[in-house]
């Protein structure tokens, strides 16, 4: 097994994942703020995460052909739920009587959002992003079938030519890396719900 698509399938992940975080705590923190697009912000992520894989990357591949960049946009797609939810969770169960105390201290909105209401809930959010994570490193390996290379690829050959070794190799290399991301972000989530 090359060691250039575990590079590759790293690559796809890390990429993805900044984005996913990016546009999840926006998402989130524009469904904590503005009640009236909560419902469909909240929907639209659901229905993401309940159309399959393939077919997500199918339709995304119409508009940006077989590339890396179809898989990353995929990957985002799919793996929104945990972080929005988390964002907008964290938020909203935030201690109200701290919410009131910072209102009190002449805060505006976003201040409030800032530098109160997203660090004290920054533990919650932090978990919905090891989710995040752990799914996408499972998710990217169909990025094999759109040509966005990674594991996915070595996978799919060795099932083609009947490659035992590089396929346990390849399988071996895709678990130690979502227990070691896993292991890895809880003991840091630890930590942050330990502050």
């Amino acid at each position: 097994m090359e060691m250039r698509f575990v590079w590759q399938h790293l690559y796809l992940v890390g990429v993805a994942c900044v984005f996913t975080t990016i546009i999840g705590l926006v998402l989130g923190a524009t469904a904590y703020i503005f009640k009236f697009v909560r419902p469909t912000i909240l929907w639209v992520v659901d229905i993401m995460q309940t159309i399959p894989v393939l077919a997500l990357l199918g339709i995304i591949m119409i508009a940006f052909g077989a590339t890396s960049t179809t898989v990353i946009i995929g990957i985002v797609l799919y793996s929104l739920l945990p972080v929005v939810r988390n964002t907008y969770t964290g938020l909203e169960n935030i201690d109200p009587g701290i919410k009131e105390a910072a209102k009190g201290m002449g805060m505006t909105k976003l201040q409030r959002l800032f530098r109160v209401e997203l660090p004290l809930s920054f533990p919650i959010v932090f978990t919905g992003i090891r989710i995040a994570v752990v799914t996408s490193i499972g998710t990217a390996v169909f990025g094999a079938v759109v040509g966005g290379g990674g594991l996915g690829s070595t996978i799919s050959r060795a099932i083609l030519i009947q490659d035992m070794t590089t396929l346990m190799q390849a399988t071996l290399t895709l678990m130690a890396m979502a227990i070691i991301f896993d292991f890895g972000m809880g003991y840091v989530e630890k930590r942050l719900n330990a502050r």
